[in-house]
């Protein structure tokens, strides 16, 4: 299985970027997925999660802010994120959390 995540780049604050993550595994609506991200010497966290059921969950330090949908037909996953933030700046990884597969990350970088 592979996760290909993409639509990192230099934003700058206020600001808005779109990421994706295309699974190649079929059977892909029936499984939940997951963002997380990685900033420069800090551990991994998690950011959101989407259910198979399209139910949804936030980290509280982007609640409000990002949100995570899915496209069963594309077998895509995405994270919007509107009113970035320096601190948001990290890796971030799709994460298909029933088999434990992880995407490769994807840098975002958030700086005037």
């Amino acid at each position: 299985v592979q996760l290909q995540a993409s639509g990192g780049g230099l934003v700058q604050p206020g600001g808005s970027l779109r990421l994706s993550c295309v699974a190649s595994r079929s059977g892909f609506r029936a499984v939940g997925m997951a963002w997380y991200r990685q900033a420069p010497g800090k551990p991994r966290d998690w950011v959101a999660t989407i259910t198979s059921g399209g139910t949804t969950d936030y980290a509280d330090s982007v609640k409000g802010r990002f949100t995570i949908s899915r496209d069963n037909a594309k077998k895509t996953v995405f994270l919007q994120m509107n009113s970035l933030k320096p601190e948001d700046t990290a890796v971030y990884y799709c994460k298909m959390p029933l088999y434990g597969y992880w995407g490769q990350g994807t840098l975002v970088t958030v700086s005037s």
